[in-house]
């Protein structure tokens, strides 16, 4: 009788901490890595899966997407983690809040955040943790129970909601918001938030590292004017219409606002969500010299590095912040190439076709904000990124470790011995063509339709069970929620 469950034999490995595969087997016991060498013996094994040659990367860790914004959260669950193992993702963490869309309820998370385990349990194909939103001051009282009883560890701050909607100008946010009557959602609460995390760090100094708070980046009153100028000047629609109502100097504003008040509040674990454009990154990378005491982390989606708003099919790509232009997009990859970019993620939202468009369905301002992506996530970056240079394990820390460090994963990120099994093979010589009646998600469009990508992953391991066989999601629901920190002890 072997000591392991599953060796995948002949296969290139991928580590996050060398630009270069290396040729070997990946042997698995009791879901986790226990030997990574040339020639692993097979005898008495299980199960044995020829690789074929393929690249082995860990397991992508996607720390951006959105299950149950547009359709039932249980649903999302099920479908959503689908397209996930199609891209090679084992780990996906979702952002979650009260108020309209969701669970379309506010209240206490102490109420509320059991729901959502409840509706989640048992539909993933993937594991699976949540970040939240502080939307009120209740919710801020809340951190500490939300770290030490449910285990998570990040936390996020819409900075457009205190005077802008989810997809365009609004009149009422906080009837949108749920929040309580007499509070605000503004600038001032988002100080409060800060400090709110900052002192679940010194509670649990222990996790003080892996406590962040997330940011959407963007400035509710330039939004708000710029929108009005676009739709008075009526010069611009689709795509190029919504960039422009959303400028990237909206973005760079609320990085800077965003640095500042992390300094005053004396918070250090801060990452920036979504930079979409040069400016904004470059916003958080002038805050970064500023203020040398905040470890600012800064994100970047497949979205922003695949497409721009010419060549993404349709209004479908609407998306907050917005599809920038082509000179932004390759801003975005110089940013990524010199290492200022930490990790990519999907900003997965699935949208159904008759929830994403309006009537009429040409106009951009009234189309719903968000779309998937999961399923392209390491297609789309090995794709991009190699052909600019990029080395695979650079890809594996944008994708996987990085991200997983970050939020506690700590038994994610890397084939290292111990950790858990998740493994996606890749074929990197296999060129196919995107089209959205072959995604598992149920949403029917994509902005990447028509897509040449060069990359395809074939096999999608979670905790050394294959959830995805030659292109296919096979088996039932295995993905468990990860309280964090999530150790592989």
């Amino acid at each position: 009788m072997s000591e392991f469950d599953l060796v995948i034999k002949n296969v290139l490995i991928v580590d996050p901490d060398r630009d270069d595969p290396v040729a070997g087997d990946i042997a698995v016991r009791d879901g986790k890595i226990a030997a990574v060498a040339p020639g692993v013996d097979v005898t008495g094994v299980p199960q044995v899966v020829d690789g074929g040659g393929k690249l082995a990367f860990p397991g992508v860790v996607d720390a951006h997407q959105h299950w149950g914004i547009y359709n039932p959260l249980a649903e999302d669950t099920a479908s959503e983690s689908r397209a996930c193992a199609q891209g090679g993702v084992t780990s996906a963490l979702t952002y979650m809040r009260t108020g309209q869309y969701y669970l379309n309820k506010g209240g206490d998370y102490a109420d509320f955040f059991p729901e959502v385990l409840d509706l989640a349990r048992g539909g993933a194909h993937v594991d699976y943790a949540f970040h939240l939103a502080p939307m009120s001051n209740r919710h801020i009282e809340e951190i500490p129970d939300l770290v030490e009883r449910f285990g998570v560890t990040s936390f996020k701050v819409f900075m457009f909601y205190g005077g802008h909607g989810l997809h365009g100008r609004s009149a009422d946010q906080s009837a949108f918001l749920m929040t309580p009557p007499g509070e605000r959602y503004d600038y001032a609460h988002f100080e409060f938030v800060m400090r709110g995390v900052r002192a679940a760090r010194e509670r649990f100094p222990h996790l003080a590292e892996e406590i962040s708070l997330s940011l959407h980046c963007e400035t509710a009153e330039i939004m708000t004017a710029y929108t009005r100028m676009v739709e008075e000047a009526g010069e611009l629609t689709g795509l190029a219409a919504y960039s422009a109502s959303r400028p990237p100097h909206s973005e760079g504003l609320a990085v800077s606002i965003a640095a500042y008040l992390a300094h005053e509040t004396g918070l250090p674990t801060i990452n920036l969500l979504h930079l979409s454009s040069r400016k904004a990154v470059d916003a958080a990378v002038r805050m970064a010299s500023a203020f040398p005491h905040i470890d600012f982390r800064r994100e970047v989606t497949v979205g922003h590095l695949l497409a721009d708003i010419t060549t993404a099919h349709g209004l479908g790509g609407k998306v907050n912040p917005p599809l920038r232009p082509r000179e932004d997009v390759e801003a975005l990859w110089e940013y990524i190439a010199d290492g200022t970019v930490d990790w990519v993620v999907s900003d997965h939202a699935c949208c159904r076709d008759e929830l994403k468009f309006g009537d009429p369905r040409d106009d951009i301002f009234l189309a719903k904000s968000g779309f998937g992506g999961a399923e392209y996530l390491l297609p789309g970056m090995i794709t991009e990124g190699r052909r600019r240079g990029l080395s695979y394990g650079r890809i594996a820390a944008l994708t996987s470790r990085n991200p997983a460090v970050r939020y506690g994963l700590r038994g994610k990120g890397s084939l290292a011995l111990g950790k858990d099994a998740d493994i996606a093979l890749v074929d990197p010589a296999r060129t196919w063509t995107v089209r959205a009646e072959d995604s598992e998600s149920t949403q029917e469009f994509t902005p990447f339709e028509g897509f040449e990508l060069t990359a395809e992953v074939t096999d999608t391991f979670l905790r050394g069970t294959r959830i995805l066989e030659a292109g296919k999601v096979v088996g039932s629901p295995s993905g468990r929620y990860l309280a964090r920190p999530y150790d592989h002890a």
